[in-house]
C-alpha cells in the first residue's frame, strides 16, 4: 500500500465524524434513557464469542455475516458479533436466569461480513430492546411503542408501519403437509411476490382445494387495514391458530392507532426472517429511506439451546442511521472565548461548562475564529463580567 492509499478504509467501514459522532452520542442517551424509563436494564455483550454459542438458535442464519477468528488460547473458532439479539438471548438464559419477564436494552457496535444489502454498511452501531419470559399480546405491543417512541425520539417524520405474522404461513403449510422440497419452493415463490411461480407451486404441490386458495391468498393479502377484514373472508376455513394470529394483528393495528399518528400496511406473506420468528413482525420506515429504519417481532423459544427456552419479543435499530434522520436535533453552538488567561475569564468559562455549555477557548496565535468552529456566541466583558452575547460578524472575524 502506498502512503497516498493508507487513510482507505475497507469497503463498508466507515468512519463518523462530526457533528454526527455528537448526535448519536446525544440519541444514545435519549434512547437509553427512555427504555431505562420503561423499566429496561442495560446489557453490554461481548464483542466476540465461540461459534457454537453465537451462532446457536436465533443466530443461526448469521452465519455468512459473521466475521470468524482462531481463538489463540483455546484454538476453537470465535466470531465476532454480527447480531446482538443472540446474545442478549443467551444472557436471559444463562447468564441471568431471572424468574418471570426480563426487560434487556443494548447500544454496541456490531460487525458484518457482508454489508446488508439494504443499509449498506458493514459496522452498524446497533440499539434495541428484548423483552423475555411473556408471551402474551401486551408484551409485543410495548415493544411496537418503544420502536415508534424511538423514532419519533430520532426526530422521525411520517411513519410508515408495516405489520405481518409468520405464523399464518406456518399453520398453513403445517396443514398442507408439505415435505422440505416442497416447503422451499413455495416458501422462494412467495418472498419473490410471484403470484405466477406462487400458482404453480401450489398447484404441484397443494392436493386440499381449500388450503391450496389459502396459500394463494397469501400473495395478494398486502395492503391497508382491508387487508384484515379480506384476510377473514379467503381464510375463513384455515386453522384455528391462523385466525388467532388475525386477531393478534387486529388488536396491534387497534393499539398503534390509539397512540400513534403513523400510517399502518399489512402483508401476510412477509417471511423476513423465516428461520426465527415465531408469531407478529413488523417494521417502520420514513420517506427518503428505502429501507426499514426498525425491524422487530416475536421469536419463542430463545434460549433453548442454553437450556432454558423462552418467548421473547423485540426490535433493534442502526443508530448510525438514527442519527442522520434530524441532525439539525443537535445542541445549540458553542461559545468562543478569548485566548487570555485571567481569573474572572477562567472562572466565567468554569461556569458556563458547569452550566452544560460548550466552551471554546482560542489558542495563543491560533488563526481560525470562532466561526470555523460552530460557534454562534461569543464571551466580552461588559459591565465589568464576562457574559457571552450572540456572534456579530466583527465578532467572528
Amino acid at each position: 500500500m502506498t502512503i497516498a492509499d493508507r487513510w482507505l478504509l475497507p469497503d463498508g467501514m466507515d468512519e463518523v465524524l462530526p457533528p454526527q459522532a455528537s448526535r448519536m452520542e446525544e440519541l444514545r442517551r435519549t434512547l437509553l434513557d427512555l427504555y431505562h424509563r420503561w423499566g429496561y436494564d442495560q446489557v453490554m455483550p461481548p464483542p466476540v464469542e465461540f461459534l457454537d454459542s453465537l451462532l446457536t438458535g436465533t443466530g443461526t442464519d448469521l452465519d455468512l455475516q459473521t466475521f470468524k477468528l482462531t481463538d489463540q488460547l483455546t484454538g476453537r473458532m470465535m466470531g465476532a458479533s454480527a447480531d446482538v439479539t443472540p446474545q442478549v438471548a443467551r444472557m436471559d438464559a444463562h447468564s441471568l436466569k431471572r424468574q418471570g419477564p426480563v426487560r434487556l436494552c443494548y447500544c454496541t457496535n456490531v460487525l458484518r461480513a457482508k454489508a446488508d444489502q439494504h443499509q449498506g454498511g458493514r459496522s452498524p452501531v446497533q440499539v434495541g430492546v428484548e423483552l423475555f419470559g411473556h408471551a402474551g399480546l401486551d408484551a409485543d405491543k410495548e415493544t411496537i411503542h418503544l420502536a415508534l417512541s424511538s423514532l419519533q425520539a430520532a426526530g422521525a417524520q411520517e411513519i410508515h408501519l408495516a405489520l405481518g405474522h409468520i405464523g399464518i404461513y406456518r399453520s398453513l403449510v403445517e396443514a398442507a403437509a408439505l415435505n422440505a422440497d416442497q416447503e422451499a419452493l413455495l416458501f422462494d415463490a412467495l418472498a419473490l411476490k410471484s403470484p405466477g411461480q406462487l400458482a404453480e407451486q401450489v398447484n404441484a404441490s397443494v392436493s386440499d382445494p381449500a388450503l391450496a386458495d389459502m396459500l394463494l391468498a397469501l400473495g395478494e393479502l398486502h395492503g391497508d387495514a382491508d387487508i384484515l377484514l379480506q384476510a377473514r373472508e379467503r381464510l375463513a376455513g384455515a386453522p384455528a391458530s391462523v385466525l388467532a394470529a388475525l386477531d393478534q394483528l387486529d388488536a396491534l393495528y387497534q393499539g398503534v392507532l390509539a397512540q400513534f399518528d403513523v400510517s399502518l400496511y399489512f402483508d401476510l406473506a412477509e417471511l423476513r426472517g423465516y428461520q426465527y420468528h415465531t408469531g407478529m413482525m413488523f417494521a417502520a420506515y420514513v420517506p427518503g429511506y428505502g429501507h426499514a429504519l426498525v425491524k422487530g417481532g416475536r421469536y419463542d423459544d430463545t434460549g433453548r439451546a442454553f437450556g432454558r427456552p423462552r418467548p421473547a419479543t423485540g426490535f433493534s435499530m442502526d443508530l448510525k442511521q438514527l442519527a442522520s434522520l434530524d441532525v439539525a436535533a443537535s445542541g445549540s453552538g458553542a461559545i468562543w472565548a478569548p485566548a487570555e488567561q485571567t481569573a474572572l475569564l477562567n472562572a466565567a468559562i468554569a461556569a458556563l461548562r458547569d452550566q452544560g455549555e460548550r466552551v471554546i477557548q482560542a489558542l495563543p496565535g491560533q488563526r481560525t475564529g470562532p466561526a470555523e468552529h460552530d460557534c454562534d456566541r461569543c464571551l466580552e466583558f461588559i459591565d465589568g463580567r464576562w457574559q457571552p452575547t450572540a456572534l456579530t460578524q466583527e465578532t467572528s472575524l
